[in-house]
């Protein structure tokens, strides 16, 4: 465990020598929260009716709810996106190898070395940081059985192509769609692609059930058996028909999920305005790219997405971060190291990095900034004047870092922890590896 400590934000003199803009740390992920007379309400329904869990009204209104949306015949509520990824795959019945990306949350790829099917990193393509296709067929084996693509950042990955290797080689498809709830791609809701989706409703996405998750799919055979599976393969009150876990969501989490479908557009337009906010705001810095959106169709810019260029910033972007958490700005570096640089797949798979050059430069490039409701323009304003300042003067800014003892060596303590981290309440103190 790393023994470097949080600055304290209302004593520590600003990296820069700026006054320092953010009293309170400002998060990547800070929940976006609906209606809460409108949430309570429902929790008084709840409460008194005394169905807590177990297929009640709200997880089947919020199920009609979400297939309504997407425009799919099922959708199955899970208690997180990580049990609903596993039972998804059991459900499909993959074995032996998957082909996933290596950009990814390590979710993805932990939902199938739990079940002792083994992950096959693929690289990425650094136009659109979702799994290359091209590269995707220079994996297949005999052993391989299915794809699981990453739609990153709500873009959608190459759908045609990989449904059409999919097809040609007779695997199973299917998508980790954890970031792209409410996006689309070609006039098409995600969600509506491969054989099913997963989608995460964590408390640091878009759009939240405190905790939770949905399959959806138009397979009526897969979700008769996905239904199955997440009640621990009930078919009928005392009898059992197939092996399966808990994965149910509750009432309460439902009943937040329906609260928050009622703010969704107001939760897009808030963060489509952030990310118009930062992409005025960082446009005359140099070595800074803010990844951009096909505005034809729809997305949730849940994510704050920036390429450091090194060489033009004179800055790297470990060292970007390091100033932005020494001004309260808790930014992040997604997905920092790659999945096959976590364990246990660093020990099993010791050269992967050979085949993956250009997810190797991404993890060394991506910045994540804040946004969200609860992050505001003119907070935004001030985190691009941290940026530009640092990038036009490096070596003032890396000298403040180095004399101050009080700031945080962030990039050096901060490994990739996850997406779904520091939802509530102050920093830690210690940043854990």
């Amino acid at each position: 465990m790393s023994n470097i400590t949080m600055c304290n934000s209302t004593s520590a003199q600003s990296a820069l020598d700026l006054p320092r803009p953010f009293s309170h740390p400002l998060h990547v992920g800070r929940p976006n929260q609906g209606n809460r007379q409108r949430f309570l309400e429902r929790v008084n329904e709840m409460l008194d009716r005394n169905w807590l869990s177990n297929n009640g009204p709200f997880v089947k209104e919020f199920e009609l709810r979400i297939a309504d949306l997407i425009g799919v015949k099922h959708c199955i509520a899970m208690c997180n996106a990580t049990v609903a990824l596993e039972i998804a795959i059991r459900a499909a019945d993959l074995k032996g190898e998957v082909i996933v990306p290596a950009f990814t949350f390590i979710a993805t790829a932990h939902s199938l070395q739990w079940q002792e099917i083994t992950p096959v990193f693929c690289d990425i393509d650094p136009r659109t940081h979702n799994i290359d296709p091209a590269r995707v067929e220079e994996l297949i084996t005999p052993r391989t059985t299915g794809i699981i693509g990453v739609h990153v950042w709500g873009r959608a990955c190459n759908v045609e192509a990989l449904a059409e290797i999919a097809h040609r080689r007779n695997l199973k498809l299917m998508f980790d769609a954890a970031h792209a709830f409410a996006c689309s791609h070609g006039g098409r809701m995600i969600g509506a692609f491969g054989l099913a989706e997963v989608f995460s409703f964590h408390a640091t996405k878009f759009f939240n059930t405190f905790e939770g998750g949905a399959i959806v799919t138009d397979n009526d055979e897969l979700a008769a058996k996905i239904r199955l599976m997440k009640n621990f393969g009930f078919a009928g009150y005392d009898e059992v028909i197939y092996v399966g876990t808990n994965g149910k969501m509750t009432e309460i989490c439902a009943a937040m999920g329906l609260t928050n479908l009622e703010s969704l557009e107001e939760f897009a337009a808030v963060n489509r305005r952030n990310y118009e906010a930062y992409r005025l705001g960082l446009s005359g810095i140099p070595g800074l790219s803010l990844i951009g959106y096909d505005h034809s169709e729809k997305y949730n810019y849940q994510y704050i997405v920036v390429e450091v260029e090194e060489v033009k910033t004179g800055l790297s972007r470990d060292e970007l971060v390091r100033v932005l958490h020494a001004e309260n700005v808790l930014a992040r570096r997604y997905f920092y190291p790659g999945c096959h640089r976590m364990e246990p797949y660093r020990s099993h798979y010791p050269h992967a990095r050979l085949l993956l050059p250009e997810t190797e430069k991404l993890a060394q490039r991506v910045l994540i900034l804040p946004t969200g409701t609860a992050v505001s323009p003119t907070e935004i304003k001030e985190v691009c004047a941290i940026l530009d300042q640092a990038i036009r003067t490096p070596p003032k800014a890396l000298e403040r870092l180095q004399a101050g003892s009080q700031v945080p060596q962030a990039a050096a303590a901060d490994s990739q922890a996850g997406n779904e981290s520091a939802v509530t309440g102050p920093p830690s103190p210690v940043y854990l590896p």
